[in-house]
């Protein structure tokens, strides 16, 4: 119950935070409350349907009601099994674009720009194009990450590509190297038709040597002694217990869970500790605060010809599926079947994209329900840089309370102007050619939402989280008085205690999360260790030459 460093949470920058420090001969204690993620629905990429939505891998989180739309309680889910959210998610692997790390270099977040973060993205990774084409120069290849590109064999797949670049919007062939705007193949987290969760590319080696160990327990707050954490008190078996931490703690507990924790160790905003009882230890403000999310609507497409995953939908297909997937590793359960992407701007004057589309060769829910329609098709969309924030607070002194979430959706005029573009931009790629052949009625929105006033209705019923939360313990310098972690990932204020998990983000990056939360546990590791960090890389990305005046 003894370790060098302890750490809160087994999921993206917790297992590599664990991996570096046992590798470099440090004792290592994980605490996690989740479980093993054995068994096809986490480890079967065709299945991320289920675990996203079973109470066993996922704490089950929602927001308080949405005010701007219209009082609606949105999905937060959150990995509750080892690997984190990187064993539920949908393994959409997207670093983000070059200027959103240069944006938090400027916000305070010293030595954490593009060129900076970029050695760190190359050496978790363990990239594999399939031979689809990409940028070799901008990617890493011997990493403990594997990614990969699915087989796009659908047509659709293909189709939405062709159809992008006849609106005009360009083609990427690797949007994680020198270009992201444009369409192209979307990249995924699956090594051998089999997830590769940050649990099977880091914990599990890790815990292969003697001085990595995972404890599974419920964690109740860091133990605070005359300003350095020394330990965190746990839950488990009936009884609360310590763990002590000769070097330090560490949290990545996630952008809910690590903000909520450092609040019941009496590290947050003084007034909202009082209300609680709690003592207060280091008065932050920004914990909890800040609170950023990616918002997404699909828009749905019937298909006039049977080439969706549809076909699949039934109890003899997902039969065939399940069973030649556990059989080979192959088939369309090797895949997450988001296999083409786009990012683009949304009018002139902004400068790298704003806007993302995940292209889906079937119409269906997250939760798993599929369109009553049949065969069809669609694209997921949203604003990717939102100017609305929100906030992580505690409803109780209780460890065991679940906290309040409120993003605050859309509670700018922007987020309505821009949502609006998204929609019309993917009904813009829809229409094209190279749809022709399979285009049938649009089912959402439905072709009578046109005006801006029946789109804005469209989006306050049926806007979703994308589950990309972050920012609720920003990265910035000691003197800024929101700021909660320094540039080392240090919580200011207490001795012997950091942060590393998507909570750090000054602003949300462009894309799925998982790539940037892993880098950031990368980047922390050699913080930790003291290491001086990897030499900067001076790549430079691409924008658009005429970004001022063209919108594409």
């Amino acid at each position: 119950m003894r370790a060098d460093y302890v750490i809160v949470g087994a999921g993206s920058a917790g297992c590599a935070i664990a991996y570096r420090l046992a590798e470099a001969g440090k004792s290592v204690l994980v605490l996690e409350h989740g479980g093993t993620d054995a068994g096809p629905f986490i480890q079967m990429p065709g299945a991320l349907s289920f675990p996203m939505n079973m109470a066993r891998y996922d704490w089950g989180y929602r927001s308080d009601p949405e005010p701007h739309l219209g009082g609606r309680r949105l999905a937060c889910p959150r990995g509750k099994v080892i690997g984190g959210s990187s064993s539920i998610n949908g393994m959409v692997y997207v670093r983000g674009h070059a200027r959103d790390f240069d944006h938090w270099a400027e916000q305070g977040a010293d030595g954490w720009a593009y060129a900076d973060v970029l050695p760190y993205f190359k050496r978790m990774e363990n990239w594999d194009d399939g031979g689809h084409g990409g940028d070799p120069a901008w990617r890493g290849t011997d990493g403990p990450l594997h990614v990969t590109r699915g087989a796009r064999e659908n047509p659709l797949v293909r189709a939405f590509v062709e159809a992008g670049v006849q609106a005009g919007f360009g083609e990427t062939r690797d949007y994680n190297g020198e270009r992201q705007e444009g369409v192209g193949p979307f990249e995924m987290t699956v090594k051998g038709g089999r997830r590769w969760s940050a649990a099977n590319a880091y914990l599990k080696p890790a815990l292969r040597r003697p001085n990595c160990d995972l404890i599974r327990a419920f964690v109740r707050r860091v133990v605070i002694r005359e300003g350095r954490a020394v330990g965190v008190e746990i839950a488990r078996g009936g009884r609360v217990e310590t763990v002590e931490a000769g070097e330090e703690v560490i949290l990545a507990a996630s952008a809910i869970n690590s903000p909520k924790v450092l609040m019941l160790s009496g590290v947050g905003p003084a007034g909202h500790l009082a209300e609680h009882g709690i003592p207060l230890v280091a008065d932050r403000p920004g914990v909890g605060a800040n609170l950023q999310d990616h918002l997404e609507v699909y828009v749905q497409q019937a298909a006039s010809q049977p080439v969706s995953l549809f076909r699949y939908w039934n109890l003899l297909g997902k039969g065939y599926v399940g069973a030649r997937w556990l059989l080979t590793r192959t088939g369309p359960g090797a895949s997450n079947q988001f296999e083409s992407c786009g990012f683009v701007r949304s009018r002139a004057g902004v400068d790298y994209p704003d806007v993302q589309f995940h292209f889906l060769p079937i119409a269906v829910r997250y939760d798993g329900q599929a369109a009553a329609e049949g065969h069809g098709f669609q694209i997921h969309t949203g604003p990717m840089r939102s100017e609305s924030r929100g906030r992580v607070r505690l409803t109780s002194a209780d460890p065991e309370a679940a906290p309040s979430i409120l993003f605050n959706y859309m509670s700018c005029e922007s987020d309505w102007r821009d949502f609006r573009t998204a929609i019309r931009l993917a009904r813009e790629i829809i229409a094209q050619p190279a749809f022709d052949p399979y285009r049938g009625h649009e089912i959402q929105p439905g072709e009578a939402a046109q005006s801006d006033a029946e789109i804005d209705a469209f989006v306050r019923e049926h806007a979703e989280s994308a589950y990309h939360p972050c920012g609720t313990a920003r990265m910035g310098r000691r003197s800024d008085p929101d700021a909660v972690v320094d540039p080392e990932c240090r919580v200011i204020g207490v001795a012997g205690l950091r942060l590393a998990d998507s909570s750090i983000f000054p602003r949300i990056t462009n894309g799925n999360l998982n790539a940037p939360s892993i880098m950031v546990g990368e980047k922390a590791a050699d913080h930790i260790l003291g290491r001086a960090p990897l030499s900067p890389l001076n790549a430079q990305p691409w924008i658009h030459p005429e970004w001022r005046t063209a919108q594409r």
